[in-house]
């Protein structure tokens, strides 16, 4: 069961209620979708967005008692702003997108996303489009291999590891998330208690899915559409896209520069933001430990303000 990280501090930071009109551009099982239209009530809408259909049909079970508008659709979260504009709205109060892998992928073998259980190497939130990670280290280099594990994985053994999946993908194709983590554990050996394959596999997700572009799309997006006073609040679980995160909300929080001719100017990319902390909100310890999935997540939440130089 896929358990909605940070759910009472995610709602405190995008303050839905009465009327409002939300977007989730990562519905997965519609955890927070769920606690935000319960708060918007029978006059709130909800515009769900994901990438696999299944999830789109997990949560429209989810949603069915629950008051208000429900707007589920199939698609990316970078193509935010398209959807909502499609759907009716030029503006809305609020945006949400939680960049993590649900638990329902996770523990579904069959997806390819973990190496828990053995499964085809697929990984692709969409599993009808593109190319699966199976597919994608058979076809690409062993540089390009490795610069996506050390860009995406942070893997300090990218090379090693890339010039292994090459080596035993001359034997035969690497079918199986089992076959894939045997052999980057071949190659990286044992270093501690995390499985020498998780960055691996967390790169390799990364890059079949585009994930990175994707959130940079979706953030220009949905702050895009956003209302001034609107909330746009972001989880996320890899340390990368914590950093793109964090350095879109900067460049639009508006900043002063000293002038050396004396004087000042304000600087900031528009739409202007105001950050609601300096720094990422993370899982209390209680909920780390009953959720361990939720101890690499982090919450940062920006609100659109009218600002003009």
């Amino acid at each position: 069961m896929h358990i909605p990280v940070m759910l009472e501090e995610t709602l405190l930071d995008l303050a839905p209620g009465p009327g409002g009109v939300f977007a989730d551009g990562t519905l997965g099982s519609a955890g927070h979708s769920r606690a935000i239209l319960e708060k918007c009530g029978s006059g709130g809408t909800l515009i769900g967005i994901d990438r696999d259909m299944e999830a789109i049909e997990r949560s429209r079970a989810a949603l069915a008692d629950v008051p208000g508008r429900k707007i589920l659709v199939h698609g990316r979260h970078g193509d935010i702003a398209r959807i909502v504009r499609e759907n009716g709205f030029t503006q809305i109060d609020g945006v949400l997108i939680d960049c993590g892998v649900s638990s329902d992928q996770l523990d579904t073998a069959e997806r390819g996303f973990a190496f828990s259980k053995d499964g085809p190497l697929d990984m692709r939130m969409d599993p009808s489009a593109g190319e699966s990670a199976a597919d994608f280290i058979a076809n690409r280099s062993e540089e390009e291999i490795a610069r996506v594990l050390h860009e995406f994985g942070e893997e300090p053994f990218a090379r090693r590891i890339a010039r292994a999946i090459c080596e035993e993908r001359r034997r035969g194709r690497i079918e199986t998330t089992g076959a894939l983590a045997a052999t980057v554990e071949k190659a990286a050996g044992r270093h501690g208690a995390k499985h020498p394959a998780t960055r691996t596999f967390q790169a390799l997700r990364m890059a079949v899915n585009g994930e990175i572009d994707e959130l940079v799309s979706a953030l220009r997006g949905g702050l895009e559409i956003l209302k001034p006073g609107g909330r746009f609040a972001v989880i996320t679980f890899e340390s990368l896209c914590d950093r793109t995160v964090k350095r879109f909300f900067a460049a639009h929080t508006v900043r002063e520069r000293s002038l050396p001719q004396g004087g000042s100017v304000k600087e900031f990319e528009k739409p202007a933001v105001r950050l609601l902390r300096s720094k990422a909100l993370v899982p209390s310890a209680e909920e780390s430990a009953a959720n361990p999935r939720a101890r690499s997540a982090k919450l940062r939440t920006a609100e659109k303000i009218d600002f003009e130089v």
